[in-house]
């Protein structure tokens, strides 16, 4: 029988942070279960071109894991390494179980522990179960009429094919977000012609990215010179709360700062107009580079906004709402990954076979984002309202795993099995939430956001400084919980 005492779903930061911390902690006995045939998560499965990280390095790093960085913006290729350098360090290789795809999780309440089937690999059991599939994992693809008899090639950003030369090929990038503003200047030289559809304009600020010298690099790995560093970035970041949340002016100054920058980098009329959004900065994502709009300029790039939607796919291109036919070769979705709903994408059920589906019918919540009444020894990293958008996620993860570390060594100091949330600590915690929530750009920006599950409610981020979070999950709350 395959039995641990935990069993952590997911080997990318938020995995590899539990699986560290679970040693740290003289717990040894865990696995990680890994869908997929290689341990790593989003920066070994994300590899289309331009993809890098859009918080600085050296605070999008784990604080036990510092780094010689060569760029302050890391790409891809580079935080892959990364990865690799954490996995090795630590020794977690031995520890995952790859093609492991969970198919469903159960409680049982007798024996006090998890059962978690898994298409290929059987069922493993373990006392304390962590979630750790994170928020930017199951990508989605909009349907649209005849899309499936396109003869061209079609792929997701996140299953990027690079088998396939898009070089001197009439190409359609679907979405305008993230991931596609770091695509489309990547292959819009190479191509014979890039289409962009743009349901939505995004505000862009200028990336401030650097190369780090010989010298520098030589400090980065320097523990104190390196934690120094990401202290001094972590300030400065966390000032973006007060804009977003505290202080109107604010955010009016940085949204006149992207208006300039466009003003600036945009000298077409028509092309400024289609790209300037018409809600609040900050209720979107808002893009880091420097590169999108010269892109997006080229002679070889149409952006076609929501009046020029499409309406259907056929055999050999696009059909748009005016009617217009686009001949395409590619068709890339940047269309994103279902972050709110979908924060757990595999059946769960807890004491008395309740269904988390059932819980969250209304909308994903959680005590801490992280624990849920009737789901014992369950943690959920990065769950519902745990997502930062002034600076690094990781620093959350880490937060998280103060909580998730108090909560299972109280159990073994008292020789116990079993902890979860009382109900009304819960329901008071998201109601707390929600409260402060309304006080964001994120609530009342304007605009309708991936932030937003489809009951509305904003559940993807955390309406406040990243030292509140850091705080409320520093030390169990025995009150707030039921341990037997």
């Amino acid at each position: 029988m395959q039995t641990f005492q935990v069993l952590i779903i997911g080997s990318g930061f938020g995995g590899q942070c539990a699986a560290v911390n679970l040693l740290k902690a003289g717990i040894t006995d865990f696995r990680v279960l890994e869908r997929r045939d290689f341990f790593g998560g989003t920066w070994c499965q994300n590899t289309y071109p331009g993809a890098a990280v859009d918080v600085p390095s050296p605070l999008y790093s784990l604080s036990f894991a510092p780094y010689r960085w060569t760029q302050m913006f890391a790409e891809q290729a580079e935080l892959h390494r990364y990865t690799g350098h954490v996995i090795e360090h630590f020794g977690l290789r031995e520890r995952v179980e790859l093609q492991a795809d969970v198919e469903r999780v159960e409680w049982d309440d007798a024996g006090k522990r998890w059962a978690v089937h898994t298409a290929a690999k059987g069922t493993f059991h373990a006392q304390f179960l962590i979630n750790a599939t994170g928020p930017l994992s199951q990508p989605v693809i909009p349907h649209f009429e005849g899309q499936e008899r396109f003869q061209g090639k079609t792929f997701h950003t996140n299953n990027w094919d690079h088998s396939y030369d898009y070089r001197q090929k009439r190409v359609a990038i679907v979405g305008s977000g993230a991931s596609a503003a770091q695509v489309i200047p990547a292959i819009a030289p190479d191509v014979g012609h890039l289409h962009v559809f743009q349901r939505t304009p995004h505000w862009v600020l200028p990336r401030a990215d650097r190369t780090f010298g010989r010298f520098q690099r030589w400090l980065l790995g320097i523990r104190p010179a390196y934690k120094l560093l990401r202290w001094m970035i972590y300030w400065q970041f966390e000032t973006r709360v007060i804009a977003f949340k505290y202080s109107k002016p604010a955010l009016h100054m940085v949204q006149q700062k992207a208006l300039r920058f466009i003003r600036r980098q945009v000298p077409d009329g028509e092309l400024r107009r289609k790209l300037t959004p018409d809600y609040t900065i900050g209720c979107k994502r808002v893009i880091l580079s420097s590169t999108l709009y010269p892109a997006l300029a080229r002679s070889n790039v149409t952006l076609h906004s929501r009046e020029q939607a499409i309406a259907a796919i056929d055999e050999t291109g696009i059909v748009m709402q005016d009617g217009q036919h686009i001949d395409l070769d590619l068709i890339i979705w940047s269309t994103g990954y279902d972050a709110t709903d979908g924060v757990i994408s595999y059946p769960v059920s807890g004491k008395n076979g309740t269904k988390l589906r059932n819980v969250w019918r209304e909308f994903p919540r959680a005590y801490l984002g992280t624990a849920l009444p009737d789901f014992p020894n369950l943690f959920i990293v990065t769950g519902p309202n745990t997502g930062i958008g002034h600076t690094s996620a990781l620093f959350i993860i880490e937060s998280q795993m103060n909580y998730i570390l108090d909560c299972i060594q109280t159990l073994k100091a008292q020789g116990l099995r079993s902890i979860e949330v009382r109900p009304e600590a819960e329901r008071t915690y998201t109601e707390m939430i929600h409260r402060e929530m309304e006080r964001t750009v994120w609530k009342s920006g304007g605009c309708h956001s991936w932030y937003q599950s489809k009951s509305g409610h904003v559940i993807a981020m955390f309406p406040g400084f990243s030292f509140s979070f850091h705080r409320l999950t520093r030390t169990l709350k025995p009150a707030d919980h039921i341990l037997s």
